[in-house]
C-alpha cells in the first residue's frame, strides 16, 4: 500500500496536492482497495464552490457507492474526465491518472487540520 509523503490525507481517505494555487483531489490506495474495483465515478460540476467536508461527488464499486468528501473548501476548476471512460483508473493509479477533481483557489489554511502520510498511515492500519 502507498502513502506518498508529498501529498496530505483526510480521515475520509481523500489525498490532497498541492501544486501552486491548486489542489488536486482523489482517493488513497487504502480506499481504492476497499472499495474493490471502481464501475462509476459521478464527476462534480466545473464552477461549484465546495466547503470542507462537502460531498462533492460518488464513486461506485462492485461492492458498494461511497461518498467522496471535499478535504479543503475552494472551487472545482477541473474533474478527471477520462473517468468517465475508465473509471478504473483509480484502482489502477489512485495517485496519478486516477485523480478526480482540482479545486483553485483553495483554503489553504484547511491543509492544517489534513494528516501528513505517517500520520495517515498510522490512522488506517489502526482501522
Amino acid at each position: 500500500m502507498e502513502f506518498p509523503a508529498e501529498l496530505k490525507y483526510s480521515q475520509e481517505h481523500e489525498w490532497v496536492r498541492v501544486e501552486g494555487a491548486r489542489a488536486t483531489v482523489g482517493i488513497t490506495d487504502f480506499a481504492q482497495d476497499a472499495l474493490g474495483d471502481v464501475v462509476y465515478v459521478d464527476l462534480p460540476e466545473v464552477g461549484a464552490t465546495v466547503g470542507a467536508g462537502d460531498t462533492v461527488c460518488e464513486v461506485e464499486s462492485t461492492k458498494s457507492v461511497s461518498e467522496i468528501y471535499a478535504p479543503l473548501g475552494g472551487t472545482v476548476v477541473a474533474r478527471n474526465e477520462a473517468l468517465e471512460a475508465t473509471p478504473e483508473l483509480i484502482n489502477g493509479s489512485p495517485f496519478g491518472d486516477g485523480w478526480i477533481f482540482a479545486l483553485e483557489p483553495f483554503d489553504a489554511g484547511g491543509l492544517d487540520g489534513l494528516l501528513d502520510a505517517a500520520a495517515y498511515q498510522g490512522f488506517v492500519s489502526e482501522a
